[in-house]
């Protein structure tokens, strides 16, 4: 198979694939090592860039898959492709921020940064798996610790949590 060949192929693999296609899955299906499929989605991606495409390849959680360009989202909006549903509401946004950039933390520690209780955001949160348990503070009671999940990482198109951007410093933040 010539290069052309191979990389419509991981076109194909990637836009069909219903979660992230991890490397590994990739190079066995093309029957390549790694490396050479991790240099063929490069250039793939390269190719969508040469030509203005408003598709990018993006490397999430633990896989790729094909997103349009951020520079596109507000045309995409306007066909109401998100549904109410898949929505979250503020709070549950306020939450789900707060265990990314705090994380392992408990709901006791979540309500007292937010300032009121969290449990039915939180709830809404563990429901589209973007949080999960990840174990018990050892303390009175051993409370659940919360944190992010992959299929976070996957909805905000992030590699891993070192994508996270900076928190602005505050008043608030430098007293803690």
């Amino acid at each position: 198979m010539n290069i052309a060949e191979a990389k419509a192929i991981l076109e194909a693999l990637i836009f069909a694939a219903p979660e992230p296609i991890t490397l590994r899955e990739c190079a066995r299906i093309l029957g390549v090592s790694e490396r050479t499929a991790a240099l063929l989605i490069r250039q793939l991606d390269d190719d969508y860039a040469a030509r203005k495409s408003a598709l990018t390849i993006r490397q999430v959680a633990k896989g790729y898959q094909i997103c349009t360009r951020p520079q596109y989202a507000e045309y995409i909006r306007a066909i109401g492709r998100t549904s109410r549903s898949q929505q979250l509401s503020p709070a549950a946004l306020e939450c789900l921020a707060i265990i990314a950039y705090k994380q392992p933390i408990t709901r006791v520690e979540i309500d007292e940064i937010r300032g009121v209780r969290s449990d039915s955001a939180i709830q809404s949160l563990l429901e589209r798996e973007l949080i999960a348990e990840v174990g018990r503070k050892e303390a009175i009671g051993r409370p659940i610790l919360f944190g992010t999940t992959d299929r976070f990482l996957e909805a905000f198109g992030l590699k891993d949590l070192n994508d996270l951007p900076p928190l602005a410093e505050s008043p608030e933040t430098l007293i803690e």
